[in-house]
């Protein structure tokens, strides 16, 4: 009965390194119904909660491109159920949760920069979806569009 122990032990060590691994590399989100829009990067959950949308910068108001940012967010999400995706961190200083929001398949915070609506702003924050972010930037201001981009043109 000895030599079983160790076999135990090793089908049981195995079994903890195939779910550990499964689970590493998980990405958590959560679908929430959005009750209102702050302004183009930030919105309120159902239960009051505020969430930050990753990875870029929109005018706040009084700047030349809040309306039409705050307008844009307000069309792709209010009052639908949408899936944040938690990055890096959870919270900003402010106590809003810090999330990539997608929308039927379609990610929110990079449809605003590739409109022209905001730029990209990266810190250490976010591991996720730089390069597109970034890009599609690249893209708006060739293309002069959007209120950040149309007087390039």
């Amino acid at each position: 009965m000895k030599p079983i122990i160790p076999a135990v032990i090793i089908v049981l060590a195995a079994v903890a390194l195939l779910a550990w691994g499964l689970t590493a590399g998980a990405v958590s989100t959560q679908e929430v119904l959005v009750t209102k829009v702050i302004d183009g990067d930030t919105l309120i959950m159902e239960g009051g909660q505020s969430v930050r949308l990753l990875g870029i910068d929109a005018d706040e108001r009084g700047y030349p491109c809040y309306d039409e940012a705050r307008i844009a967010l307000e069309k792709m999400t209010l009052s639908k159920r949408v899936i944040l995706e938690m990055d890096r961190e959870d919270k900003d200083m402010y106590g809003r949760l810090l999330r990539w929001v997608w929308v039927n398949g379609t990610l929110v915070n990079f449809e605003l920069v590739r409109s022209g609506l905001a730029v990209a702003r990266f810190g250490s924050d976010t591991d996720n979806y730089e390069g597109d972010i970034k890009f599609a930037e690249r893209d708006a201001i060739k293309a002069g569009v959007g209120c950040k981009w149309s007087s390039l043109k």
